[in-house]
């Protein structure tokens, strides 16, 4: 089944303009997304073929099966709520059932962990963005021996300095574990080769030194300190880095370099707007999607806000949804039963 499928056949309960547009966010450059809801020919319903929402192909335009849309209403879901708080003017069908729906129906304080909770972890995200962008890795990525230390007088050298200044080579070398100590090793050295020894590491993509088999006679002429904790903590930062590399918008990564303020502000406005609907519900129990700070919104969304003061913003907004959920009198979760009900008189009317 498609989207034009549900329009021949006048399965549409719902359509409106969502996203920026339907907060009064737009702007010239602002994509058009569309949501609606719709609901399944009976004999698809009673049969095998549920069908719980259908989107084009990117997805910025989705229907919701009426079940489904009301299933993730009563779990507060932020996108499904804003649907149907939709301005009127933003609307551009709507079946007269579709009326028995009301958000003042479904909000409870579970918005806390659905709207905040989300926003919050938009956050996080936004800090790791920030430390992606202040502290960018090399595509050269390095081995354990960048991790490797030789103890000198009262301090350390990194090996690979040592090993220069010395002439001397990791191939050659042999190392043997000092007992109760962590990341320490006595180094040993064999300029003929003849001993064997395994060399600090094998290759390159090794995670961890060789030890080798050092005969008792031998001296040892350093000891060697590995950081393993350090190289585990680095590949990980690597690994995710280059992934986010791979996967960034190279359209929105230059317009937050451009701006220099180091942070996704397109996604941290969303993140703020989201907050201050959290705030809003707590405090009136009512939902209006349509933004009263539209300039300070768009002035985060260019980049004229500071990192530090667009998350000085977010967590008084935090502190604030704390206090007013605390004194809410919502329910603590949707009637399910009341709303429901409701569902199965919709379905009643469009099957009767």
């Amino acid at each position: 089944m498609t989207i034009q499928t549900l329009k021949n056949k006048n399965l549409i309960l719902l359509e409106t303009i969502s996203g920026s547009r339907s907060f009064g966010l737009a702007t010239e450059n602002s994509d058009t997304d569309i949501r609606g809801v719709y609901y399944l020919p009976k004999e698809d319903f009673f049969g095998l073929n549920y069908i719980p929402q259908i989107s084009n192909e990117t997805n910025d335009i989705t229907y919701y099966e009426i079940g489904r849309f009301i299933e993730l209403l009563q779990k507060n879901n932020p996108n499904i709520l804003e649907v149907l708080a939709s301005p009127e003017h933003c609307i551009q069908h709507k079946n007269p059932l579709m009326d028995l729906l009301k958000p003042e129906n479904f909000l409870s304080k579970l918005c806390k962990d659905t709207f905040a909770g989300y926003a919050i972890s938009q956050i996080k995200k936004a800090k790791g963005l920030n430390k992606k962008i202040l502290n960018p890795i090399d595509k050269e990525r390095k081995s354990v021996l960048d991790f490797c230390y030789v103890l000198q007088n009262q301090g350390s050298v990194p090996l690979k300095k040592w090993l220069s200044e010395n002439g001397k080579v990791q191939e050659k070398c042999g190392l043997v574990s000092i007992d109760n100590t962590k990341g320490m090793f006595a180094l040993f050295y064999d300029e003929s080769n003849d001993l064997h020894y395994k060399g600090i590491i094998q290759n390159e993509e090794a995670n961890q030194v060789s030890v080798s088999s050092v005969p008792k006679e031998e001296k040892s002429i350093a000891y060697l300190f590995c950081n393993l904790d350090a190289y585990s903590t680095y590949c990980k930062d690597y690994r995710e880095y280059w992934k986010w590399v791979s996967e960034r918008n190279e359209d929105r990564y230059n317009v937050n370099q451009s701006h220099g303020q180091n942070y996704d502000s397109k996604n941290m406005m969303h993140t703020i707007r989201l907050l201050q609907s959290c705030k809003q519900i707590f405090k009136t129990n009512s939902l209006n999607i349509w933004v009263e700070n539209r300039d300070e919104l768009l002035d985060i969304k260019a980049g004229n806000w500071s990192y530090e003061a667009v998350m000085q913003k977010a967590e008084d907004l935090i502190q604030s949804i704390e206090h007013y959920h605390s004194v809410s009198t919502l329910p603590n979760v949707p009637d399910l039963e009341k709303t429901t009900k409701i569902l199965i008189e919709i379905r009643e009317e469009l099957y009767c």
